[in-house]
């Protein structure tokens, strides 16, 4: 089954449009909303939250929250949960969280990467040299990568939010560390940054045990135009 991912917002409408947003990237994840008060002012319900966690598929849950209380109340409903085991809570900014930890999902990672994906586009959480799971202090300066390629961007928009997205939710639940024109492969921000339009080459390199799996799967994306025009 498929990961599900609940948003917990401190806004009905913020929720609902994150939600929309992800359901353009990854059309097969279920996104459970929970924002705002029970009678619609801004804030959280604990109620809200229950309720999403309980519509949840078995895949297990990764929850996405905006500020700090709705932490709070995601972390009291997990104390609440049936099978709070299956749940996790991931550190995340709630709109590119959500859409790298739904892109994720799409590709049938589980919750581990999932919230892993989400956590990535953080910035410092998955800094390059120091990706989660890497071991020691991960740097890379001055090494040769394990696997490297080239490739040409061939679709009308180039590398925008969605390809960052495909990107970097993916490539967070490898085993590698990956950089694309030197920027943290992992990190949908920083993808997003190279404003790299049609023509452009991405020079992908990558480090670790699924090196040559990261560099062709990014590969793949690219000539493929991300399923885009």
């Amino acid at each position: 089954m498929t990961v599900s991912i609940v948003v917990v917002s401190h806004s009905g409408k913020i929720a609902d449009g994150a939600a929309e947003l992800a359901a353009q990237m990854a059309p097969d994840v279920m996104v459970l909303t929970a924002g705002g008060t029970t009678d619609g002012r801004i804030g959280t319900s604990l109620e809200k939250v229950l309720a999403a966690l309980d519509k949840a598929g078995s895949g297990g849950t990764v929850i996405l929250t905006d500020l700090g209380s709705a932490v709070m109340t995601a972390e009291s409903a997990l104390e609440f949960a049936e099978n709070p085991e299956t749940m996790v809570l991931a550190d995340a900014p709630l709109v590119e969280g959500l859409v790298a930890a739904a892109v994720a999902a799409q590709g049938g990672a589980d919750i581990h990467e999932v919230r892993r994906a989400a956590e990535a586009v953080g910035g410092p959480a998955h800094p390059v040299g120091s990706p989660a799971g890497w071991p020691g202090d991960g740097s890379v300066t001055g090494r040769e990568p394990d696997f490297a390629g080239d490739f040409e961007l061939v679709n009308q928009a180039g590398m925008h939010a969605r390809p960052a997205a495909k990107i970097a939710g993916a490539i967070s639940g490898m085993d590698a560390e990956v950089t694309v024109n030197g920027v943290d492969g992992a990190s949908m921000t920083g993808l997003m940054t190279l404003g790299a339009g049609k023509g452009s080459v991405l020079h992908v390199q990558a480090w670790g045990a699924d090196a040559e799996r990261a560099v062709n799967y990014v590969g793949g994306l690219v000539q493929e135009g991300f399923g885009e025009p």
